[in-house]
């Protein structure tokens, strides 16, 4: 039988990552499991096309960054969105699907609940997927959420 203990929701903080964040919320509930809250900060500053007039950040703002991600994360849970037994939440630095790969690794996750807003066409082609290089990539199942139009 298969038991999920701990699940991942990657949040970017926007409102398709919320509605992933709240199905896993309900989902950890009622299979009393752990959930993982990540925010992956970017280490691109994007300033202009010259890429060698990027700015050197002060180590202190990577330190606040971070911070003020993990203060976001902690109000990210909603009362109404249902009482996991617990909830770890953790940001870090850098590509966004390298890490949260890396993090479901790490932690041993054994599911991972993610958004997706339906990209397609030449946007797909040139950007890709987070959601389905994470599917591809991840070393455990993952469940994508994806908003409906008209909800």
């Amino acid at each position: 039988m298969i038991e999920i203990r701990s699940i991942l929701a990657p949040t970017d903080f926007s409102k398709h990552a919320e509605k992933a964040v709240r199905y896993a919320c309900l989902l950890a509930e009622r299979l009393g499991a752990e959930i993982h809250l990540l925010h992956v900060l970017s280490d691109i500053v994007p300033v202009g096309p010259d890429p060698m007039l990027t700015p050197v950040l002060p180590p202190e703002y990577y330190t606040e960054a971070k911070e003020q991600a993990l203060a976001a994360l902690s109000k990210t849970l909603q009362p109404d969105w249902g009482h996991p037994p617990a909830v770890k939440t953790s940001a870090c630095w850098g590509e966004p699907v390298e890490e949260i790969v890396t993090y479901a690794r790490d932690e041993a996750i054994d599911l991972i609940v993610v958004a997706t807003h339906g990209r397609t066409g030449l946007k797909h082609v040139l950007l890709g997927s987070v959601a389905e290089r994470i599917v591809r990539e991840a070393p455990c199942p993952v469940l994508t959420i994806r908003e409906r139009e008209g909800l």
